[in-house]
């Protein structure tokens, strides 16, 4: 059986990464592929346990590292009990963030890449999306977008300051330029049929 594709769609706050792995997941499936869509932190019920840890409480609830640490427990079973098995039986997965997300927000907070790799590699043996569809959008924009989505009721790491958040979409441009052949910008600032249909021609190398 040929192996399926592993697409991760990454950004920062704003940018419509749920909306479009809904839309997605829906184009991919017109065309006949079986597609199993899922988020980090989250997408099994350890994982989604994990989540609720991390995205609720006080902002200063974890530590970087601790929060580093938890990301990754909750990857690792993400990956061995959703990914890896829907991969193996010639399953699309598409997800909202993943290991990229992690580099970019833990990085914000101060930690080194490297680290954060390291994690990944003992935590989900280094798996990597065979392709990132970083959706990029203008500073204010973004900021305007997740303020209407979160109705001022933003999560831990939504409701950081803008520095934080400029230097998450400074990490996430950084990855793409040191790794073109795995990322793929695309802008968001049209309708969102513009950038699903512009997420599915990014993809279409794999497609055919």
């Amino acid at each position: 059986m040929r192996r399926g594709r592993f697409i991760a769609l990454e950004g920062g706050e704003g940018t419509g990464k749920s909306t479009q792995v809904k839309a997605l997941a829906a184009e991919l499936s017109r065309k006949g592929l079986d597609v199993v869509t899922t988020r980090e932190p989250g997408g099994t019920a350890g994982a989604e346990a994990v989540r609720d840890l991390l995205l609720s409480g006080e902002a200063d609830r974890w530590t970087p590292q601790g929060e580093a640490l938890l990301f990754a427990a909750a990857r690792a079973d993400h990956v061995a009990r959703l990914i890896r098995p829907a991969l193996a039986r010639g399953q699309w997965v598409i997800s909202d963030r993943f290991l990229d997300s992690s580099r970019a927000y833990q990085s914000a907070s101060g930690l080194s890449d490297e680290d954060l790799l390291t994690l990944h590699r003992i935590g989900s043996g280094g798996l990597l999306p065979d392709c990132v569809l970083l959706l990029e959008l203008p500073a204010e924009e973004a900021d305007r977008r997740a303020t209407m989505r979160d109705g001022g009721l933003s999560d831990r790491f939504g409701g950081r300051d803008g520095d934080f958040h400029q230097r998450v979409r400074d990490a996430f441009n950084r990855f793409a330029a040191a790794d073109p052949d795995r990322f793929c910008i695309v802008p968001a600032t049209g309708s969102p049929e513009q950038v699903t249909e512009a997420l599915v021609s990014a993809l279409s190398d794999y497609i055919s």
